[in-house]
């Protein structure tokens, strides 16, 4: 801190700035650049470090704690799990069978009521939509509840909004795990379009890495056949573009 004409700043970072999270997140990244997507995944107070082996893991875990102890950074161990097997990490359950939905999340959305509101339905479709990686169609099944999020449509609870309000509650109940994808291995895309919507699975080894699908664009109603199709690739490429 310098004089009182000087400079002023902080020299620990305090509580609910607005732009805290995003300058700790950026100190972490930098912090393990080095073995980011190597064994390390930061997001903002949380640090996942994963191994093959466990003679990998010990290592890894040395070397994350090393890092930390270096940069004057401190984990609470109070808060710290280690040398587990599965863990929950931003509703997903992570273990080396793959990725499923966290049951908290799934119970909360089971338990949701019939929506009264356009803001219920957003609410809803908002958390429901979080894990549509899960679900073939997303899309499709949700159309007739985000058609009510369209400005100038009336506010009515049809049968075919609660048969889709229960088919997406259902969905999620039965969510499969995911696998996890192995970078270098061959993916393979399916793609299916309708005049309703554009869905698509992202494949690895014969097991499901992702679901995608979103309702057709104003504009691509009018796309004939052919076309829709390949809009649909054009939309698997893009989403996945990072696999």
């Amino acid at each position: 801190m310098m004089s009182q004409h000087g400079h002023y700043e902080f020299l620990v970072m305090p509580f609910s700035l607005t732009n805290a999270p995003a300058a700790f997140m950026d100190l972490k990244n930098r912090v393990f650049h080095e073995y980011l997507d190597q064994f390390v995944v930061v997001f903002i107070d949380d640090i996942l470090v994963y191994s093959r082996t466990e003679e990998d893991h010990d290592r890894h875990l040395r070397l994350v704690l090393q890092t930390l102890l270096e940069n004057q950074l401190y984990a609470k161990l109070s808060k710290c799990e280690f040398w587990i097997r599965e863990v929950v990490f931003l509703g997903h359950v992570v273990s080396s069978e793959g990725i499923k939905v966290d049951p908290k999340k799934v119970e909360a959305i089971v338990n949701w009521k019939q929506p009264t509101s356009v803001t219920e339905i957003r609410s809803f479709l908002g958390l429901a939509g979080y894990y549509r990686r899960f679900v073939s169609g997303f899309s499709k099944v949700a159309a007739p509840l985000t058609k009510l999020l369209q400005k100038g449509v009336k506010y009515e609870w049809s049968d075919a909004r609660q048969q889709a309000f229960e088919k997406l509650k259902e969905a999620l109940i039965n969510a499969p795990v995911l696998t996890q994808p192995v970078s270098g291995k061959e993916f393979v895309v399916y793609s299916d379009a309708s005049y309703v919507g554009l869905g698509c699975v992202l494949m690895q080894e014969g097991r499901v890495v992702a679901y995608a699908s979103r309702q057709l664009k104003v504009h691509e109603k009018n796309y004939p056949t052919h076309d829709i199709e390949l809009a649909t690739v054009v939309f698997a490429l893009k989403i996945w573009r990072h696999y």
